[in-house]
């Protein structure tokens, strides 16, 4: 026997002593699933901690233990670390998250727009929500949908004090000389008060001019304890991204990726979608005759109050306005088609508006250099998956269907009983 065989024995039951020890590690609770693009975990709470590992959006981590909004966790390598509860997503959100990507992947498109700066996407039409993918710099996604959501404080409450206040606390020797200084010299006493003046009639009531001369006085209601704040909306779009994935960014973070020689006519107003109808051509240039709806204020329940359809003057070379629409309630979808003649002839479009409290559908025809309404139809929204519910727009709510009455109680009894003998 060779005397390095002992040596290499005690160095291979050491090594799987000790692969063992690392493998078992605490017990995990629970289990997660990393939210952000990027998740830092460091080694302990503060942030000024070393990183220890970087998990990834989808990446599975095992719980091992909780200390207030904060969560120790272990990745799949076996890193263990510290991050903040609110960037995970349990095993049911990360479920939904996918059903919600299925659902949205068949929803028509209502323009594409780009983003000036790194922006996040969340899960839901709120601040705190979770975001699980990253927009970056000059990104193009495509629009799909609309929500409007009461606006929430993104800045956390202030946390409690750690420490109660200490408070000055004086010896007894300093107190008892207070107090025999007091009982020495007491207080002097308090001075009359003044009289009422003889003439305070005559002082209480203003002359005319002076009352004329006064500011008119604004009474303004205080608001009561219990009163509630006013409400702010937020306008929120639901964008899906070149590899499938959709979510929910603030409508203010877009910018419609249609050209600037068309944008320039918006007016201040919100581009929320726009068309290609059919393609010009001027000289060696193509142009579009483009179609658009507009938003010209936010926190509203639909997705746009004016349409606009611009060609392209072959004469002038530059963009005009053929027709525009006003003072609608419109809402998503908006949907071309195309036509057959050399310019456009014969391209329709249709939107979805809200007339007298009906939703219907309007198609209209393009005949080179106007615009006529072809048809009027009833709109019924699509019945859609609950996961997909949250991707409609905010078209008026249906009337809810008459509750079915209960059962008598004696019929109800009656069944239950019935039940046991069977």
């Amino acid at each position: 026997m060779s005397p390095r065989f002992p040596i290499l024995v005690f160095a291979v039951l050491l090594g799987l002593t000790a692969c063992r020890s690392r493998s078992e590690g605490p017990p995990a609770v629970g289990e997660a699933f990393a939210g952000p693009a990027t998740l830092n975990i460091r080694k302990d709470l503060p942030l000024q901690s070393p990183i220890v590992a970087t998990a990834r959006h989808g990446d599975r981590l095992e719980i091992i233990q909780t200390r207030r909004r904060f969560v120790q966790v272990r990745t799949a390598q076996g890193a263990t670390g510290w991050t903040d509860g609110r960037l995970l997503l349990s095993t049911d959100q990360m479920r939904d998250l996918q059903k919600f990507t299925e659902a949205t992947s068949t929803l028509p498109s209502q323009g594409t727009a780009s983003v000036f700066e790194a922006l996040n996407v969340h899960t839901e039409p709120s601040r705190t929500s979770p975001s699980f993918i990253q927009i970056p710099e000059n990104g193009v996604v495509q629009v799909i949908g609309h929500r409007v959501t009461p606006r929430t404080s993104a800045t956390p409450p202030a946390p409690p004090p750690l420490l109660a206040p200490v408070r000055k606390t004086r010896s007894k020797k300093a107190r008892e000389k207070d107090g025999e200084k007091s009982r020495r010299t007491p207080p002097p006493p308090m001075p009359p008060a003044p009289k009422v003046p003889d003439n305070w009639q005559q002082l209480s009531h203003p002359t005319l001019q002076e009352a004329l001369s006064r500011e008119p006085v604004v009474e303004t209601r205080p608001r009561g304890p219990d009163e509630p704040k006013p409400m702010i909306l937020e306008d929120w779009s639901l964008v899906r991204t070149k590899d499938g994935k959709a979510g929910w960014v603030l409508s203010r973070m877009l910018t419609m990726s249609i050209p600037d020689e068309v944008a320039q006519y918006a007016e201040g107003q919100r581009i929320t979608s726009y068309f290609s109808l059919a393609d010009v051509k001027d000289e060696d240039q193509t142009k579009h005759i483009w179609l658009w709806t507009t938003l010209s204020r936010g926190g509203q329940p639909f997705e746009f109050d004016g349409f606009r359809v611009f060609v392209w003057s072959r004469k002038r070379h530059r963009y005009e306005t053929v027709f525009r629409g006003r003072e609608v309630k419109g809402f998503y979808p908006v949907s071309t088609q195309p036509g057959s003649g050399e310019r456009g002839e014969g391209a329709t479009f249709s939107l979805v508006v809200d007339e007298e409290g009906k939703l219907v559908r309007n198609t209209y025809v393009f005949n080179g250099y106007r615009v006529n309404l072809q048809r009027s139809d009833p709109y019924v929204p699509p019945q859609q998956e609950p996961e997909a519910a949250r991707v409609q727009s905010a078209a008026p709510p249906r009337s809810p269907a008459p509750p079915t009455p209960a059962d008598p109680l004696y019929k109800r009894l009656y069944d239950r009983v019935r039940g046991l003998f069977r």
